[in-house]
């Protein structure tokens, strides 16, 4: 009830009051939908700072404000230097106005979700604060306010559209109606509740309540009371805290709640792709066998064959294999059995990663537990302090300063522009790491960090040369030729652009460029 026209009628003979013969000295927005406007009377100072989101929209009263020196902007400037004359109440509306001189008002239009802010000359709009509501300028400040009628005998004629009757209750009264029986009692005994009610709004204390899970300011005593004032001023006040206070939190717990169900949901799909990976690779020994076929028929191979059919004793069928031109039969045979084996040094890789990614769903579901049992700002704010490191998104490439990507326990960092190029290879790569690069071609440095005593597994090199090639003009070409070579190796030309370096001792790799991370 906040913006209820029972309130504001106690709201503004506190304001006439306090404003007068005060001076308007400012009147800004620094904040979309908000506006401040600043009065001084001597050595006092008093705000009215105005939110009309259209999620929710309230007066308050800071006790100080300090203006931004940038984004802010003057508003309504022909009130500035002119006396507050007195605050007017709206019959029956849920708007007041100030008047000041030269015969200008400030009128508050407290409507919900349309709620506004306008200088009147007199009768007639001249601006408005929230200018996509076009038609307050057609408002006539002698138009607004209405007279109701409260009759005994009105009342009896219309009991059946009580709401209708009484357009300035709002909910709460009609919540406050029902808790005292009004839907049971006599016709009398309704008549009798409604007066008692309006004399509790006219002379009302105001309570802000927990009414259907949400925070309100109520007149009447509805709901679950968490605190009670007898100032009309002090409770608006202390009600805005609280419920942009209680907004915050709720805003803030959900969008934490979203982003650690969606890594939660994120990590289990890619667990499950992973592990099937694993499986594929764990079953698959159709490299090693056919190396097997071949090698169990060399004799039978005909120099510079393309095919050869042989038996298939694993499936028991004949079958054809195709031979490749350039190798012999034997180093082909070779060439799957190494094949298969970095398969299986790939599954091993794959089942660190796994075991890696369940501790991951593990801490994962643990906040989530946590995070359920949180339903205050005080312990949103410790629990946030004290998960600092697992609830940071580790996709979240515009907080670091490269990209990185891990395999197999091995780090994978690419740079993101020519200048980051520099700064990866001059500044954070060692002699020992491994640097691969699209060849010929404008691109992303790309560093596999060492670990002390390991070889560069094939199979990472492989998806840290693909990353190269992704990361390149070469982009969209079918096969990317990569050259790797230690990073003591590569060195930057005296006088060179950012990112030019000369490499020295390379080797080339042919892949497909593609971002392997995307795959699982």
């Amino acid at each position: 009830m906040h913006n209820n026209y029972y309130f504001l009628r106690q709201l503004s003979p506190i304001l006439a009051q306090k404003l007068h013969s005060y001076t308007v000295t400012s009147c800004f927005s620094q904040e979309k939908d908000e506006l401040v406007i600043g009065f001084v009377n001597g050595n006092d100072e008093f705000y009215i700072k105005a939110q009309l989101t259209p999620q929710f929209s309230a007066l308050s009263f800071p006790p100080a404000f300090n203006r931004a020196r940038a984004n802010s902007v003057n508003l309504f400037t022909p009130i500035i230097g002119l006396q507050v004359l007195g605050v007017v109440q709206q019959e029956n509306e849920r708007s007041f106005y100030l008047q000041l001189e030269n015969k200008l008002v400030l009128l508050f239009k407290l409507f919900g979700n349309r709620a506004n802010i306008i200088l009147f000359a007199e009768d007639v709009p001249l601006s408005i604060f929230q200018n996509k509501f076009e038609k307050d300028l057609q408002l006539r400040l002698s138009q607004m306010g209405r007279m109701l009628y409260f009759s005994k005998e009105y009342f009896l004629e219309n009991q059946h559209r009580l709401p209708g009757l009484y357009p300035t209750f709002g909910d709460i009264p009609f919540l406050y109606l029902n808790q005292q029986g009004y839907a049971s009692a006599s016709t009398e005994q309704q008549w009798q509740l409604l007066q008692d009610t309006i004399g509790l709004l006219q002379k009302p204390v105001y309570y802000i309540s927990r009414i259907s899970g949400r925070t309100r300011l109520s007149l009447l005593p509805v709901g679950e009371i968490r605190e009670s004032f007898t100032e009309p001023l002090a409770a608006l006040q202390e009600f805005v805290r609280i419920y942009l206070s209680e907004g915050h939190f709720e805003k803030t717990y959900t969008n934490l709640f979203q982003q650690l169900s969606k890594r939660l949901a994120g990590s289990q799909k890619y667990l499950e792709e992973v592990e099937y990976k694993m499986l594929e690779l764990e079953y698959d020994q159709t490299l090693t066998q056919l190396a097997d076929l071949i090698m169990a028929n060399l004799t039978n191979i005909m120099p510079r064959s393309v095919e050869v059919e042989v038996y298939d004793f694993y499936n028991n069928r004949h079958i054809i294999i195709p031979l490749p031109t350039k190798e012999s039969p034997q180093k082909y045979a070779e060439r799957l059995y190494k094949k298969n084996k970095n398969r299986q040094i790939e599954r091993r890789f794959l089942a660190d990663k796994a075991e890696a990614k369940k501790a991951e769903i593990s801490e994962l579901q643990s906040l989530l537990h946590q995070l359920s049992g949180i339903d205050n700002s005080r312990d949103l704010k410790l629990f946030l302090k004290e998960n600092q490191t697992p609830l940071a998104d580790p996709k979240d490439e515009k907080q670091s300063l490269f990209r990185t990507f891990e395999a197999g326990g091995f780090k994978i960092i690419v740079g993101k522009n020519a200048k980051n190029n520099d700064l990866l290879t001059q500044k954070h790569s060692y002699k020992e790491d491994l640097w691969l690069h699209a060849k010929d071609v404008a691109g992303s440095h790309v560093v596999i960090k060492y670990q002390s005593g390991k070889t560069f597994p094939e199979p990472i090199i492989y998806k840290a040369a693909q990353l190269a090639a992704w990361y390149s003009k070469r982009k969209n070409d079918s096969l990317c030729p990569v050259l790797y070579t230690p990073k003591k190796f590569v060195r930057k030309p005296k006088g060179g652009e950012p990112g030019e370096v000369v490499v020295e001792r390379e080797k080339v790799m042919l892949v497909k460029p593609e971002n392997p991370f995307e795959q699982y």
